[in-house]
């Protein structure tokens, strides 16, 4: 390794020769040179300084340890040789990138006195079961042992770049987010610095934006930087009427010689020399690097200008993020992978999935390249089919799909190997908006925020009326504390501050929403029931669940059955008939019902409970059971333009586990006053046969409607996705016999399939294709 060597590593050597290998479980197989002298680095992003995958130098060659029986005594011998007094924790599973080459040590096991991880007991070196998936890192205390010295003066400076930011040059962008083009500068020693611009390249910019959350680079004015810079030290007006607030001054130079391919994920991938400390000829004849970076449509109005260049390609990249989306995440710029084929939404198996792939994504959407590439259905389990397998993209396709993939089959895959991804997305400083106050934790408390014309912002609360899931949802997601638990209307129970100005009401969100100020909201504030007692609150949870109905049972099982009214009468006493009912001649003459089987799978990533607890249970007599949710489903028969002829409703009587998929176990059961939910991987079934399982269609005409089903209508209970909870079938009725078809959710269809879908008109023979 050079003293200028390309490598961002935390490098440090032994200062003793190795002791011999009496401990070891077995002698170094196949190494010639035991005594020689180990160095150890940390690898991997993104991190820190003091943290990372930890590589060892033996035999001339680096390498990683595996995982196995790693514990936190190896944590912190490997943290003492990297010249740190102690570690603070360890990492698994490669949490810092998969390394190359050899794995040196596995089952290390020491007991915290060793002077060397040499001493330390382990299958020897180079003997190994592991793969690069089970390297293990390390994080180190940020202290330095009292007269520690690195090998080398190169080697002592900070070798490492922790964090880069682009310093803007106009007033006017100053306070604008996300901040898109200035100035490229990289920490070191807590202060900023700049980095040369000799021989940089589109291709270093490119990942350098990729990193800030943006999914590509733009030319801009090299002119007016290179006339700002030779300004003198006052101010210039410019003649669009912004300022510079950049006063000329010298630039302090850190780094330079960057050959970046453009495929990287992070600047510290790509090689690259540092300059010497105090250095007099650094970057001769060059100027500090500028960069200007493409915001992506979701934060283009944000803060962002509308550019040209958006404008121009905004059909295109409609095109392209029309054919992938991300499902199940907790904020922008993750979740799990979903992509359009022939129509219909479909997952992509995490088989070869890799950081590469992952960016290929993230830039498709309109994000910056990956942070992490998710394997395992991380963020939760999709349904319907798995489009694509054996991914493999080189990083500098437009869409996944010009990458090399193997089509699915069923054996190949199940959506327990789901991929999902982790996006870099700009910084946009809403969480400094809003802040949560008087919760137990800084996971819950009263909402308040920060609201009002521009200078004059003051901090508020936000009336409980009307408050629920989907306005907490956006809280949760903007403070970064991921899903919504509960939404509260009331917050009587918590410490109150000073804080008694309603200044927000009438609050109503979508869910797509980045900050809680982007939801529609009453103009002037009107709250029935003001103070801080009445303020809306939330608690946040970092999982979620997500119900969806699977659509093929619906279809498969739908029937029509004249019920005699005989048999109606705990039905009627729940309200599961037409109100026409009412004025039949009981007990005699019967109701005509469509029934079916719903079947509801919770692929979310936390139980579905209903929302009141045992102690508000209601108990129905008649049907001798508990209802712990008054509105568990919605069943609708609607025409083509959406007029409801027929409905019905199913309260959740026993929300149990029914069945549960391989190794899961089951946990809810409604007997004996059991406790009641929908495990993760587990479905609750409500068969065909049971009361209020239906639709009583005694009034409807002969035509053709649509069937729509909707699992937690009211959103009464958190989710991490309510888009997914209607499903939908076309349905003709005769008057004597009913035709279910293309039962689908509501969102697993491309638009087109969807307009085509309402736009049915029925069909023209009983062959149903």
């Amino acid at each position: 390794m050079s003293d200028l060597s390309a490598s961002l590593w935390v490098l440090c050597t032994l200062s003793a020769i190795v002791p011999g290998w009496t401990q070891q479980t077995t002698p170094p197989t196949s190494h010639s040179n035991p005594n020689s002298g180990l160095k150890f680095r940390l690898a991997g992003f993104p991190r820190k300084h003091n943290e990372g995958r930890i590589e060892v130098f033996y035999n001339q060659e680096w390498g990683t340890i595996c995982d196995d029986d790693f514990t936190m005594e190896n944590a912190h011998i490997l943290c003492r040789h990297l010249g740190f007094t102690e570690a603070t924790g360890w990492t698994h599973s490669a949490k810092y990138g998969k390394g190359i080459g050899r794995i040196w040590l596995d089952n290390v096991i020491c007991s915290g006195s060793e002077k060397s991880i040499a001493d330390c007991t382990s299958r020897g070196w180079g003997s190994t079961d592991c793969t690069h998936e089970e390297d293990a890192g390390v994080i180190c205390k940020d202290e330095r042992i009292p007269g520690y010295v690195e090998p080398n003066t190169i080697e002592t400076e900070q070798r490492q770049l922790e964090e880069v930011r682009l310093r803007p040059v106009i007033t006017s962008a100053k306070n604008r987010l996300p901040i898109h083009e200035g100035i490229l500068e990289i920490k070191y020693r807590d202060t900023w610095e700049q980095v040369c611009d000799v021989g940089w390249t589109p291709a270093n910019s490119l990942v350098v934006c990729g990193m800030l959350g943006f999914p590509s680079e733009k030319k801009f004015n090299k002119n007016f930087y290179k006339s700002s810079a030779s300004q003198e030290p006052k101010k210039k007006e410019l003649k669009n009427g912004n300022r510079l607030y950049l006063e000329r001054q010298k630039p302090s130079f850190r780094l330079h010689s960057v050959k970046c391919g453009g495929t990287e994920v992070h600047l510290s991938l790509c090689p690259l020399e540092f300059y010497k400390v105090n250095s007099t000829d650094s970057c001769q004849d060059g100027s500090p690097v500028v960069i200007s970076c493409t915001v992506g449509p979701a934060f283009v109005g944000h803060g962002a200008p509308a550019q040209a260049a958006i404008k121009k390609k905004k059909v295109s990249q409609q095109q392209r993020e029309g054919l992938i989306r991300l499902k199940g995440g907790a904020r922008p710029g993750e979740g799990r992978v979903e992509v359009l084929k022939k129509g219909e939404w479909g997952t992509v198996c995490d088989d070869r999935w890799d950081v590469q792939a992952a960016s290929v994504v993230c830039r498709q959407l309109g994000f910056g390249s990956a942070k992490e590439a998710l394997t395992g259905a991380r963020m939760g389990q999709g349904m319907g089919q798995i489009h694509m397998n054996e991914v493999r993209c080189t990083g500098k396709e437009d869409s996944l799909f010009d990458c090399q993939y193997k089509n699915i089959t069923q054996e190949d895959c199940k959506h327990s190997e789901d991929a999902s991804v982790k996006c870099n997305i700009p910084y946009m400083g809403y969480e400094n908006t809003i802040r949560l106050h008087g919760g137990r934790s800084q996971h819950e408390g009263r909402v308040e925020v920060l609201w009002g014309p521009r200078g004059q912002e003051r901090w508020g609360l936000v009336c409980g009326e009307g408050w629920g899931s989907r306005e907490a949802n956006v809280v949760c997601q903007q403070l970064g504390l991921g899903f919504v638990s509960s939404a509260l209307q009331e917050t009587w129970y918590w410490d109150s501050s000073n804080m008694t100005d309603m200044i927000m009401s009438g609050v109503r969100c979508s869910g797509t929403e980045m900050s809680l100020q982007q939801c529609t909201h009453h103009r002037a504030v009107s709250c029935k029931n003001t103070g801080s007692r009445h303020a809306a609150g939330v608690i946040c949870s970092e999982t979620a669940s997500d119900l969806i109905l699977h659509a093929p049972l619906v279809q498969e099982t739908a029937y029509i059955e004249d019920r005699p009214l005989h048999m109606l009468y705990c039905a009627a006493e729940e309200n599961c008939l037409s109100s026409s009912a009412r004025n039949a001649n009981w007990p005699y003459g019967h109701r005509r019902l469509l029934r079916f089987s719903s079947q509801i799978h919770n692929i979310g990533r936390a139980d579905f409970r209903p929302k009141a607890g045992r102690h508000s249970w209601v108990w129905h007599e008649c049907h001798g059971h508990y209802h712990s949710m008054d509105i568990f489903t919605h069943y609708d028969l609607l025409t083509a333009n959406g007029t409801k002829v027929a409905e019905g409703h199913k309260a959740s009587f026993c929300l149990e586990d029914t069945e549960c998929q391989e190794l899961v176990s089951k946990r809810y059961e409604c007997a004996n006053f059991g406790e009641q939910g929908i495990t993760v991987g587990c479905w609750d079934l409500y068969r065909h046969d049971i009361d209020c399982q239906w639709i009583d269609i005694t009034d409807v005409k002969p035509g053709n409607y649509i069937l729509q089903v909707v699992i937690n209508p009211n959103f009464e209970v958190a989710e991490s996705d309510f888009t997914n909870n209607a499903m939908k079938c076309n349905c003709k009725y005769d008057g004597h016999r009913i035709w279910i078809h293309n039962c689908h959710i509501g969102d697993a269809l491309s638009d087109e399939e969807n307009k085509k879908f309402e736009q049915y008109r029925g069909q023209l023979n009983n062959q149903i294709l």
